[in-house]
């Protein structure tokens, strides 16, 4: 029986809720390791017909571990096809999440409240 070296168990795979969406309001809750594995889901999820009816985008990051670039860059284009008068904030990303969203050009679109 051969024995593996220790690994880091794989991070938990990234998700994204909606947990609320009416005319006014949408708030997405962001967990776990968004990749580009979770990119799919994630473009999907955005592209809910009731967020393009919220007014503001609350996107709650406190429980996302990390995102890669391609997910930031999904994120962005999402909230670029958001309506024009849509407020987004992003709220509770960890320091490493925030530096790649501001990467990706989101902070020029979104509030990022840390």
């Amino acid at each position: 029986m051969a024995v593996e070296p220790d690994r880091p168990a794989r991070p938990q795979a990234g998700s994204v809720r909606i947990v609320e969406a009416d005319g006014r309001n949408a708030v997405l809750v962001f967990s776990g390791v968004l990749d580009t594995h979770a990119l799919p889901e994630l473009e999907e999820r955005l592209l809910d017909p009731r967020l393009r009816q919220a007014g503001t985008w609350v996107l709650d990051m406190s429980g996302l571990e990390r995102i890669d670039l391609a997910c930031a860059y999904g994120l962005l284009r999402a909230v670029t096809i958001a309506p024009t008068s849509a407020g987004i904030t992003v709220r509770g990303a960890r320091r490493g999440v925030v530096r790649i969203l501001r990467h990706a050009g989101v902070d020029a679109v979104a509030t990022i409240e840390t």
